[in-house]
């Protein structure tokens, strides 16, 4: 069973810039699409961006695009999301998944996820 540890997260101003970190252990790596997810209060999860096992191939929330950018270095099986531009409503725990379904479905358990907020 894979573990996915989240990291990176913390309080920022609006218009700055954080990178998330999101390392996996416990399963071939490189072999899944991978993805984040956030969670804001009284809010369901919902999906951010994805990249394909290769990296070739990048998916991405309407609400982020142009703003995020989502990677990974599968030597170091860890995925990353460089955010930029951050607004208030970016406010939210921020988990990595698998994808078991492209382009945005989530497969297997969530991590303890990393807090994200964004002051106006």
């Amino acid at each position: 069973q894979a573990q996915l540890v989240e990291s990176g997260g913390g309080l920022v101003q609006a218009g700055g810039s954080l990178r998330l970190s999101c390392a996996a252990s416990g399963r071939t790596f490189s072999t899944y699409a991978m993805g984040w997810f956030r969670q804001a209060p009284g809010k369901e999860r919902e999906f951010v961006a994805a990249i394909n096992r290769f990296g070739s191939s990048t998916n991405y929330a309407n609400s982020v695009r142009g703003r995020f950018t989502i990677s990974r270095n599968n030597a170091k099986n860890t995925v990353y999301l460089q955010m930029n531009s951050l607004k208030p409503e970016d406010t939210a725990v921020y988990y990595c998944n698998a994808i078991g379904q492209w382009p945005n479905l989530p497969y297997g358990d969530w991590g303890q996820g990393t807090q994200v907020t964004v002051s106006s």
